[in-house]
Formats: structure tokens, sequence, C-alpha cells
């Protein structure tokens, strides 16, 4: 049998990894500067994270959730601790779209309204109402297609606006990513984020906040779109929170209420994946990894500033965007063949740094050194 061939790959096998780190089959050591999309929050086998996992495959790694599970009430008590969402309420699934399918149905549950509102350049994942909220032809299947999802131009408050003086009542949800990332790391303004905040209470719509890359501490806030001082009703959650154990949620604010069967998961919330986000929670405390995420991404975004070729520079924490003018489109792969260094891709020409949160300053200083040798 072959693979399903839908990935285009580099073809580097990775044996091994620890912190910062990737070693291939034949040994050569590479620079992680992606993390494998932001999924590796606390670095490569971090020994807690290791220790975590093993003692708990010792005890139990899964039952359904037919039977009261600690551990997810001791992930939620923590994560609410971390997130300072102490009084939402936690789902747990088991992947990022996951998440963005359930928090798209639960909105439509609590006001039994269809339509939904995405913007310009987002992805939210690929099951079928969060690809129906993707802004990309390419991904959307016949099936997916529907007319309850209106596209409007990111950070645009005026289309927005209209948009709710005319269909208001009939508007379920707002869904809106705090940086996009498949978009070219494009970051949605406070004041569209207020915005949006005061018309869904306006009209009793959903905020969905979807934080699944740019959430969970990346940007040195938990989640990114905090930082324009204004709650979303529901929080979607995933990449960061296994460091590389599949597992997500979504945080739901207290006036969405519960009722049973009306969302359900068979994987989500294992006692395994439960395990796993412990540890990415009591390392990102235990390490301070949300004021690291800040300041090594101040000192990147600084130095990277500095580098004349750069066209433009976008972001905020670990969450880089860097766009190349188009003859220097080969940067990334020039970065990974010649530097071993990895790091993601935002078409056309964006280079996206989402390093693990605990980078420290000698792995800024080996890429910025490499980037800036590679440009002379």
């Amino acid at each position: 049998m072959k693979l399903f061939d839908v990935y285009p790959i580099n073809h580097i096998a990775i044996e091994r990894a620890e912190g910062s780190y990737v070693w291939d089959t034949e040994d050569n050591k590479y620079l992680d500067m992606y993390g494998g999309h932001a999924v590796i929050s606390i670095g490569h086998t971090h020994p807690h994270y290791v220790l975590r996992l093993q003692e708990q495959l010792k005890k139990i790694a899964f039952y359904s959730n037919s039977i009261e599970i600690p551990i997810q009430k001791e992930l939620a008590d923590k994560l609410g601790k971390i997130s300072g969402k102490e009084d939402y309420q936690l789902f747990l699934c088991n992947s990022g779209a996951e998440a963005n399918e359930n928090a798209l149905k639960l909105a439509s549950f609590y006001n039994g309204r269809k339509k939904i509102i995405s913007f310009s350049k987002a992805f939210h994942g690929r099951t079928s109402l969060a690809v129906a909220v993707t802004d990309n032809k390419n991904i959307v299947a016949p099936v997916n297609e529907t007319d309850n999802v209106s596209f409007l131009p990111f950070n645009d408050e005026v289309a927005l606006a209209n948009y709710f003086e005319h269909y208001g009542n009939e508007i379920s949800s707002v869904i809106i990513e705090g940086i996009q990332g498949v978009g070219g790391i494009r970051e949605a303004s406070k004041s569209f984020l207020q915005l949006i905040r005061s018309l869904c209470t306006k009209y009793n719509a959903v905020y969905i906040a979807d934080s699944v890359q740019c959430g969970y501490g990346r940007t040195g806030d938990f989640f990114a779109h905090d930082y324009a001082g204004v709650q979303a009703d529901i929080y979607s959650i995933a990449k960061g929170m296994g460091n590389g154990f599949p597992i997500g949620g979504i945080l739901i604010a207290p006036h969405i209420q519960p009722k049973h069967f009306m969302l359900g998961t068979t994987f989500g919330g294992n006692h395994l994946a439960c395990a796993a986000a412990l540890a990415v929670l009591e390392v990102i405390e235990a390490e301070q990894l949300l004021m690291n995420a800040k300041n090594m991404g101040d000192y990147l975004l600084e130095n990277l500033k500095k580098i004349p070729q750069i066209k433009e520079l976008r972001g905020r924490g670990l969450m880089i965007g860097i766009e190349m003018p188009d003859e220097l489109a080969h940067i990334k792969q020039a970065l990974l063949r010649q530097e071993k260094i990895f790091t993601g891709e935002a078409k056309p020409n964006t280079i996206r740094l989402l390093p693990a949160l605990n980078i420290s300053k000698i792995e800024a200083d080996l890429f910025l050194n490499s980037f800036a040798a590679l440009l002379k």
C-alpha cells in the first residue's frame, strides 16, 4: 500500500529531537524554528513532558468519557488559572479543526442561527464546517460549500459594521484568528477585535477566537486576541497544547450553557492526552515561558528590522512573518538546505517563524546570523 500523496514534503527523515534541535537519519543536526506548525511549545522531548507521559502510560492511557476522568478536571483547573479564564468551561477534543467545528456548532446551538462571518485569507481547519469558513477554494470540496458563510475583508471595520447592520439578527458567530498563520502572519487590530466584541454583544452573536496557532502563549499573552482588552465567547485551542500529542479544546464563556449530548467525542480528553497537556502547562508556568516568548520575540523582531532586504516584517512574540521580495523567494529553502534551519512558509514569499516558547538567545542568534549570511 502507498501513502496518499497530499503533502509536498522535504525529503528529510527526522530520527530524534531535543529542545530546539532535530537530527535526521544521517545524523545531520537542524535548528527547528518552526516546531511542526507551532505544535512544539516546550521543546522536543522535554524531560518533564516525557516523564509525565511515561508515568500516565503505566497507569491508564485511555477510557471513554462515559466515566469520571479526574485528570480532565485537573487540566481544566490548571488551564483556567494560567490562561486567566477560570470562569470558562472546557470541552476537550483532538485537533484544531475539531475545536473550531465544535465552536461553530455550539454557537449555533446557543442562538439558533446559521450565518457565520469569517475573513479573507482565514484558515480554520479541514473538517466540514471548519473548512467552510476557510478562505481557500483549493481545499473546499463541493460538499463543504454553504451559503451560511460570508467572507469579509480582514481588519475592515466598515464592512463588518455594515454586514451586522443588514444581517445582525441572523448572525450566529464571528470566527477570527488573532494572528492569521497560513494567511501570512497578519494580525487582527485591537480596534477590529473590539468592534467584533461590541457587535456580537449587541446582536447576541458568538465571538469565536481561533487560537489554534496564535494562542497558548505564542505571542507572550496566553491568547493573542486578548491584547485588545476584550473577552471572546469561545476560544479554540490545539497545536501547542500537547507539544506533539494530539489534543484540542474549546474554552466556553459561562453564559453558554451545556446540555447532554450536544457535543461529544470518543478520544477527546483521554488520560494520556490530558497528561501531555498538563505537562505543557506545568513547564510554561515553571519556566515562565510566556515572558520568554515575549522577550525572545522582541529580540528577534528588533534584529530582523535591521535587515534591509526584508520587504515586510509582521507578527508578535514567537509568531513572526518575514516577507521577502520575489528575487529572494528562495531563501526559505536555502535556510533548510544550506544552513540546516527549519522554518515555515506562507505564500507567496513569507517565511514563518514558530519556534518553541523556550527558545534561547543562542538559537535566536544562530538563526539571525545564518539568515543574514544568506543575504550577503
